[in-house]
């Protein structure tokens, strides 16, 4: 059964308290999803969108002063994090560097974003991130329990 199209879209101030508002706007919105609609959402997805969410806003807040637009959506099987700031300019990508204190916040929504992009418009950029309502499958490691020893 396929899911239908769920939406949310909030304007947010811009100051450090909307970080806060915005993870808390993505809880409730997946809840309310999951309860209202029947929306499978793990606890996982719950947690990596917030964490994606409070990075996007964060950046925006730190490089981008001013409103800030955050749209979710569910759409089948993901949850898409669209935030528009003002600043029209891309967000560069550090190289990896595990000794740098700080400025991961693009790694890490990166790696766990099922997709990522960043959409120039004329009053400034969208980021939109996807990230999977369900669990990824668990890895094998291509062993096999003997039949006589229970797991």
């Amino acid at each position: 059964m396929r899911a239908r199209a769920l939406t949310t879209t909030v304007l947010l101030s811009g100051e450090g308290s909307c970080i806060a508002q915005a993870r808390g706007i993505a809880a409730d919105f997946l809840t309310r999803a999951q309860t209202d609609q029947d929306v499978p959402v793990s606890p996982r997805a719950l947690a990596l969108t917030q964490l994606v969410v409070s990075e996007l806003v964060t950046n925006a807040h730190k490089y981008a002063p001013g409103l800030v637009r955050m749209e979710l959506r569910i759409m089948d099987t993901q949850v898409e994090v669209s935030v528009r700031d003002g600043a029209r300019v891309r967000p560069g990508v550090r190289s990896i560097d595990p000794h740098r204190v700080g400025q991961h916040g693009l790694e890490i929504v990166m790696a766990v974003a099922e997709r990522f992009q960043v959409d120039l418009e004329p009053s400034g950029k969208r980021i939109t991130v996807c990230i999977a309502l369900a669990d990824p499958p668990a890895a094998d490691c291509g062993r096999t329990a003997p039949a006589d020893r229970a797991l």
